[in-house]
Order: structure tokens, then C-alpha cells, then sequence
């Protein structure tokens, strides 16, 4: 899965990956809400009251895509095709859809939006579709039906699941703003001449996507892609649709539920992003969070100290992160025929915290030594997550996927023109956090982005949704979730305690979790309360 802001490049957009940042974007711590005893409805009960009138005498301008056929297809493109060969193991089959760049001149260009579909097997209790989304933005979701399928369990065989590529995103028609990054996001150096590197850099970030993609840039948002959702239902001849989005995914499926409220079954939220915080700066709060998660990764390393050399106590483990943080600072880091400075490093440190478990640890570790080492003047060659993340950091591999994400938040939401508010918060948050402070204020490309072509959506408060969140969620807070469960009354928010995880349900292997979201997908009914599910000795 994808967060706000980064990822690990080799792996696919989806929850399961140890590498990869959610808020992204990303992100990612306290008592659970007070307990309400009050029920969801059935999912089945207010499904007709706001839905289309197949009657209404206003001619539909968006029907030749509500009712176009879908050639459904083998989804293996390519004999090196990993993910089309385990969506056909799965038994899965992918589509086309076509819908309008420009919902405002339906009979304009058309883009496609790649879709894969596992059928319900247990046809006699159906439910309907389950649209997923894996995060982002800019994640694939393609590829997401066979191992939600298997978390799901028994309920699973009831949903036909829905994996989508965003507009833009995999599959789907691409955009690719020619970048030498697959990130925007770069920390803002150690003084003001590093700062104004990096305003100039993302300045050049924008006027490449102008220069390549200007003209579709203005329909790249959240509220065209929940459009693309309805499209996809309407194709898929149905009249509503479940959602299950994980980090960025919760933000598309509020939007999606507040454009088209009646026709939405069941809505699963996992690693919440508070709608109200959401836009181009959505990594400015993550900072406690993303230390308290070092700190406890700090914890595991010094645990092992025979393997990993990094200091024998927590203390110690991130005193050697704060030494390789000076070094780069005095000079780039050489790991192979890459360089790794001051804005890069803590990029690196960030985009190591998202899953709590040893393999993520392990990678982490690893590449931390291989710091060390390369900042003691020694020749290093990375190790295969650091080298990943460096590709990703220092090359062009990734520039699609950099490319959308800026794009979708950039035109989701306008951001401070004015460069010395970003110094200004950079050099305020730098006083509490040396390390992440610098990362999460810094500037972006939606500094010099073009205005919104519409106003950011104002979620509606009767929401009735499950919300999932870890306690120490580094990318999308837990505090973000709480502020959610708050807004939505009609909300329940199903806590893991203990956990620096971002994203939880199918994840981070918690049978509390997946129980209660799969009862509430087999009933439609929300938990009448609040859950608090304690994190399984068996991650410790």
C-alpha cells in the first residue's frame, strides 16, 4: 500500500508490503472514543433513497459510459507479468473502463481506468461489489483482489472484488511528468542555502509536469477519481458499490461517499486520513508519531546488536542515526554510484518507519549500517532495500508514480505560494525535530502549481463507516482517526493498541481486527461501540 508521501519502489501498491510509505500520505495514539450504544442500520435499509431515478425525464450526459459493455480478459500482459499471473491464479479477469478526462465535457477526450474483478462465488448471498483502493496516492490497486480475498475468509466468497488503477495510475492511462525522481518530497537541508535548493527543485518539478502533462493536469484529482468509482458501478450494473481503501484509499472513499451518498453499501477505512488535515502539506503533524516509531525500531535494533552493530541500547542505536544524519550534512554519503545528503537521508529514515514487524526492521537495520559504514569512509554497496530506495529517491525510475501523486494532491487542494511561510515553519519545527521536522514542513511542487480547478470536498458528518487505525501509525496518525471518529457520529473506530503499523486490516496479522472487520462486512452492521483489539504477542 501507498502512503502519503513515499514508498519503496519494487513493491506493488498494496498494504501487504513491509517497504512501503502511507501518508503517504502518509501516514499513520491514545484511549479509544467513548463507546455509543447505538446500531448501524443494515446495510440493506436506505439503499433506494437517494439513488437515480431510472425514470427521471433529465437525460443521463453520462450514459453511453454508465452503460458501456466491458470486455473482460485474460489480466497477464507479458510473460514477466507477476501481477496479471497471480490475479489469474486467483481466478480474476481485468477491464477497460472508459470514462471522460473532463467530467465537464462528457463528450471530450476519454481516458481508461484498468480494473480487475474476482467474481462471488457464493452467489446465493451476494452482497455486490467491493471496490478497493491500496493508498497512494498514485498506488496501484490492481493487483489487490487475491490477497484481500484471502483476509476476507469465508465473507470474501459473498463480494465480487472490484481492484482499481486510478486515472493515471498503472494500467490505467498514464501520466508521467519526465522526472529525476519518483519522489517530490525531499527534506530541506540543514541552513537556508539548502532550502532554496530545494524550492528550486520543486519549482522545476512543476514546470516539467506543465511542460509534459499540462494538458490534463486540471482533471488529475480525488473528485474526478470518485467520479471514475461511480462510472465503474454503473458499468459494473449495479446500483451500489462496498469500499474498502487503506491510507490515501480513506480519503477517496469519504469523497466518494459524500458525492454519491445513496449508492454505497458498506465502507471499511483503514489508516484514516482526517479530511479536514488532508492537502499538498499532509505530512505536517506526523513528526511525534515517526519518533515514536524510531525509537521503538531503535528498541528492537539494540536487542540485537550481535547482528546489526548499531549500539547496544535504544540510546545508542539513535545517536548512531543522528551520526550518519551529521555526516551527510558535512558531505554526501557514497553507496555505490549513489549520494545521499542531508536532503535525501532523512527521506530515507522516513521511509523506513510505516510497518511494525522484523522484516521491516531488518531492512531498515540494514540500510542504517550501510550508512554508518559509508559515513566512516568505508566503499559500501547497498543493501537491496536501500539500494530500492534510493532508485527511488535518486532516479528517474519512478517518475510516473511521483508524477500522479503530486499531481492528485496538487489538485486536490492549494498550497502557500509564498516561500518563506515553508521556512518558516521549516525552521520552527526544526527546533523539536532536527530529523523529520525539515521533511514534513518543507516545500513541494504545489507551490507552483496551478489553482484547483474545484474546491476541496466537504465531507458529510453522517458517514456511516468502519475506521481502522493503529495507535502509533507514523503516517496516518491515530490522533487523525480519533478526529474522524469525532466528526462522523455515525462512524465506529476499531483501535490496534501498541502498534507503530500503518495499515492494519489483512496487514499486520491481528485476528481481533480482521474478525471485526469481517463480521461487519457479512452483516452490513457496525459494531455497536467502539473496539479496542490489543496488538498479538506474535508481532512483538
Amino acid at each position: 500500500m501507498a502512503g502519503f508521501g513515499l514508498r519503496s519502489p519494487n513493491s506493488p501498491e498494496s498494504p501487504r508490503c513491509s517497504r512501503a510509505i502511507k501518508w503517504t500520505t502518509g501516514a499513520t495514539a491514545l484511549s479509544v472514543v467513548g463507546a455509543l450504544a447505538v446500531a448501524a442500520l443494515p446495510a440493506s435499509a436506505s439503499a433506494s433513497a437517494s439513488a437515480p431515478s431510472s425514470s427521471s425525464a433529465t437525460p443521463d450526459p453520462l450514459a453511453r459510459y454508465h452503460h458501456q459493455r466491458l470486455d473482460w480478459t485474460s489480466c497477464v500482459r507479458g510473460s514477466g507479468d507477476a501481477i496479471g499471473r497471480e490475479l489469474e491464479q486467483a481466478g480474476a479477469q481485468c477491464a477497460d473502463v472508459s470514462v471522460p478526462l473532463n467530467y465537464a465535457d462528457p463528450g471530450g477526450r476519454t481516458i481508461t481506468v484498468a480494473i480487475s474483478r474476482i467474481r462471488a462465488t457464493d452467489t446465493a448471498h451476494r452482497v455486490g461489489p467491493l471496490l478497493l483502493n491500496g493508498g497512494g496516492p498514485g498506488g496501484q490497486t490492481l493487483g489487490d483482489p487475491p490477497w484481500v480475498r484471502k483476509a476476507m475468509k469465508d465473507v470474501g466468497a459473498r463480494y465480487d472484488l472490484v481492484g482499481v488503477d486510478p486515472r493515471f495510475v498503472g494500467r490505467s492511462t498514464p501520466l508521467d511528468c519526465k522526472w529525476p525522481t519518483g519522489s517530490a518530497f525531499r527534506g530541506a537541508g540543514t541552513d537556508r542555502a539548502g532550502f532554496d535548493r530545494m524550492a528550486a527543485f520543486a519549482e522545476e518539478l512543476a514546470r516539467r509536469c506543465r511542460a509534459h502533462e499540462g494538458a490534463v493536469l486540471p482533471y488529475v484529482s480525488t473528485r474526478n477519481t470518485a467520479r471514475d468509482l461511480d462510472v465503474i458501478r454503473a458499468a459494473l450494473g449495479e446500483r451500489r458499490i462496498s469500499y474498502l481503501g487503506y491510507s490515501y484509499g480513506s480519503y477517496l472513499g469519504s469523497v466518494y461517499a459524500t458525492m454519491f451518498p445513496g449508492r454505497v453499501d458498506r465502507v471499511v477505512l483503514d489508516g484514516v486520513v482526517d479530511p479536514d488535515r488532508y492537502g499538498p502539506r499532509l505530512l505536517r503533524g506526523t513528526e511525534p508519531a515517526n519518533r515514536h516509531a524510531l525509537r521503538n525500531w531503535a528498541a528492537w535494533v539494540a536487542a540485537r546488536d550481535t547482528t546489526y552493530g548499531l549500539g547496544r541500547t535504544r540510546h545508542a542505536v539513535l545517536a548512531t542515526v543522528d551520526r550518519v544524519q551529521a555526516a551527510a550534512a558535512r558531505t554526501p554519503l557514497r553507496l555505490g554510484d549513489r549520494r545521499v545528503d542531508a536532503h535525501v537521508l532523512p527521506l530515507v529514515v522516513f521511509n523506513g518507519l510505516s510497518q511494525d514487524n522484523a522484516p521491516a526492521f531488518a531492512d531498515f537495520a540494514e540500510a542504517v549500517r550501510d550508512l554508518r559504514r559509508a559515513s566512516d569512509g568505508h566503499t559500501v554497496t547497498p543493501s537491496p532495500w536501500l539500494s530500492d530506495t534510493l532508485s527511488f529517491l535518486l532516479t528517474s525510475t519512478d517518475s510516473h508514480y511521483g508524477s500522479v501523486q503530486t499531481a492528485i494532491l496538487c489538485g486536490d487542494g492549494a498550497a502557500p505560494r509564498d516561500k518563506e511561510v515553508y521556512w518558516r515553519d521549516v525552521q520552527q519545527e526544526r527546533a523539536r525535530d532536527a530529523l523529520f521536522g525539515p521533511v514534513t514542513q518543507s516545500i513541494g511542487p504545489c507551490a507552483y502549481w496551478e489553482t484547483p480547478r474545484e474546491r476541496p470536498t466537504v465531507i458529510r458528518d453522517d458517514l456511516p463507516a468502519l475506521l481502522v487505525n493503529a495507535t502509533g501509525d507514523p503516517r496516518t496518525t491515530y490522533q487523525s482517526a480519533a478526529a474522524v471518529r469525532r466528526a462522523w457520529p455515525s462512524s465506529r473506530l476499531l483501535t490496534l493498541r501498541d502498534a507503530d503499523q500503518h495499515a492494519v486490516y489483512g496487514v499486520f496479522g491481528s485476528a481481533c481486527v480482521d474478525a471485526t472487520v469481517n463480521a461487519y462486512l457479512a452483516t452490513g452492521e457496525l459494531p455497536r461501540r467502539d473496539v479496542t483489539c490489543e496488538r498479538p504477542r506474535s508481532t512483538s
